[in-house]
């Protein structure tokens, strides 16, 4: 096998972002201090999590928080892990200080992320994730069947909803990994519940080993394209136009232009002053979400407005998109026609 650090000739692993690239991502207490201290704790970090998710179209396919770490497994539809992170690591930070009258860094240091090749590690990792509870407390003593019990009552852990189908919540897409055994079904879950045996019975080596130093976790044809593809060692970007593409944000007056086109309602009226249009607040958000503005700059975009303003009218918008799924759908079917236009490419 060839070893991916030395074929990337790296010291230290380079965020890697592309549409529809996987990864696992874990941020652990600074000190190695608790970043949880109560059930209110993890309640808050799941609501953060969950917002998250939805304003960067990520989809989370497992994870597991443990009292001064947890992990994540996730896709990325649009290439924007980086945004992703750092929205939900300062939304979470931002909570737990407030809550616990503290202030400072809450993580020791940025968050680390692997790049999954998941057409040969996606389960792995997923079950390397959810064994976390049993490997990290250890239970030497126990049987197969009482660890696993354990796992299924720590609640912490996106598992239970995969192999109980009721035990589920919202935010966890479990579609996307089950498909690797076969499918969301009764078959399905029990095969993913067998492979979790199967990792609590063998004492299986940890996947993202694979990933040390090159933070790529995947077969050497997969380390192999990705550096030939992102990671030029003597290309610029210049010679980079795949990597150059990806860097790419949508220009906001394009995106302005094309919005205005697609919804009918033309720039003048949808930034009017005293204008509390719907869609004025969701142009608002792709703004943000689409090409990384700051509420400031969204404000002087739609009609000369400060950056509270806009807080407020996204505020408000998060909340009607949580409560009216026709209006969710008209989002959702706005956002995806921006990214897929011919006019803006990310």
């Amino acid at each position: 096998m060839i070893d991916s650090c030395r074929l990337l000739g790296m010291a230290r692993p380079l965020r890697i972002q592309y549409p529809g690239a996987c990864y696992h991502v874990t941020c652990r207490g600074n000190g190695r201090k608790n970043i949880f201290l109560d059930k209110k704790d993890y309640k808050i970090f799941t609501d953060r999590l969950s917002l998250s998710l939805d304003i960067y179209n990520v989809s989370l396919l497992a994870h597991v928080c443990m009292p001064n770490h947890f992990h994540l497994l996730v896709t990325t539809p649009e290439g924007n892990l980086s945004e992703f992170m750092r929205h939900f690591n300062i939304s979470y930070t931002s909570a737990f200080n407030h809550r616990h009258n503290r202030v400072g860094h809450l993580y020791q240091g940025r968050y680390k992320a692997f790049l999954i090749d998941s057409d040969n590690y996606l389960l792995e990792v997923s079950r390397y994730i959810h064994l976390n509870p049993i490997r990290i407390k250890g239970s030497p003593d126990n049987t197969v069947k009482e660890k696993l019990d354990m796992l299924l009552k720590y609640k912490n852990s996106s598992l239970p909803g995969y192999l109980h189908a009721g035990k589920r919540t919202d935010f966890v897409n479990y579609t996307t990994v089950l498909e690797y055994m076969g499918g969301d079904t009764r078959k399905g879950r029990l095969g993913y519940r067998k492979f979790i045996l199967q990792g609590i019975e063998q004492k299986i080596e940890n996947p993202l080993g694979l990933g040390k130093g090159s933070g790529i976790v995947g077969s050497a044809d997969f380390v192999q394209g990705i550096r030939e593809k992102f990671l030029g060692e003597k290309a610029s970007k210049r010679e980079q136009p795949a990597l150059r593409k990806l860097e790419k944000t949508p220009d906001p007056e394009d995106l302005i232009d094309h919005f205005t086109h697609l919804t009918g309602i033309g720039r003048e009226e949808i930034c009017r002053r005293g204008k509390n249009l719907v869609e004025r607040a969701m142009l608002m958000e792709l703004l943000y979400r689409l090409c990384q503005l700051t509420q400031a700059e969204i404000g002087r975009l739609v009609g000369g407005i400060d950056y509270s303003s806009v807080s407020q009218a996204r505020k408000r918008l998060r909340i009607r998109l949580g409560h009216e799924p026709e209006l969710k759908k008209k989002f959702n079917n706005l956002r995806c026609r921006l990214i897929q236009s011919s006019r803006i490419k990310i």
